[in-house]
């Protein structure tokens, strides 16, 4: 039956389909993400819930960095045969990156107090943490928030701060004082993380850019491109 109900999904239309993750015993919504065929067979058969990140471009195991884990309860499919129903168990009780128990904490019908963090985020990269970051002052008030700021303002603002920040990071370079190589470096950095976001490129995706091209000879990346 469930091998049946699997092959009933038309992933060659739908290659990815949305997943709504429920508490088991609450009810409570805690995030929505999506599975491609791969996900959904390894949900299956490790009861752990795994997603197709978008943002990533990758399988992603729910809490394989902050260990927040989600155990599997009940898997159902709906009656299109094109969404997923999984109500799990959440370890720390905690489903969203920013430390809440749900993803959905932002009222749009009427203001509202963001519900409690219930876990620091210290289990994250500074890169991914920083990325999220990004993504949450999309919805901050621009005057209160330089990233939002600079978000605001537009793709070509943002650039001329990464350009601006390259330039100061090659002087440094130049002048070989290392405290301050090690200063404009991160401001770079920073600036550049910020262009991601707004392209909504999760700093994932260079790491595993490099990780391909690591092994490979110059002459071989140009090659492969």
């Amino acid at each position: 039956m469930t091998q049946n109900l699997l092959d009933s999904i038309e992933w060659q239309r739908n290659p990815l389909i949305p997943a709504i993750v429920q508490d088991h015993i609450s009810g409570d919504v805690l995030m929505l993400a999506y599975m491609n065929e791969e996900a959904l067979k390894l949900s299956l058969q490790t009861h752990l819930a795994h997603y197709f990140s978008r943002s990533k471009q990758r399988i992603w195991k729910k809490g394989e960095t902050s260990n927040n884990l989600q155990h599997i309860k009940e898997i159902y499919l709906d009656c299109d045969l094109d969404t997923i129903l999984l109500k799990v168990e959440q370890d720390g009780g905690v489903a969203c990156h920013t430390g809440r128990k749900s993803c959905f904490f932002n009222r749009v019908d009427q203001a509202q107090e963001p519900e409690v963090i219930l876990q620091e985020n210290t289990k994250y990269s500074i890169f991914d943490t920083l990325y999220h970051v990004v993504q949450e002052r999309k919805l901050a008030d621009p005057k209160t928030s330089y990233v939002a700021s600079l978000l605001h303002k537009g793709e070509n603002s943002i650039l001329k701060k990464v350009v601006e920040e390259a330039g100061e990071f090659c002087f440094a370079i130049k002048d070989n004082k290392e405290d301050d190589i090690v200063y404009e470096a991160a401001d770079l950095a920073f600036h550049t993380l910020v262009a991601l976001g707004y392209k909504n490129i999760n700093p994932d995706r260079i790491k595993q850019e490099l990780q391909r091209r690591f092994g490979l000879s110059g002459i071989e990346e140009k090659n492969s491109r």
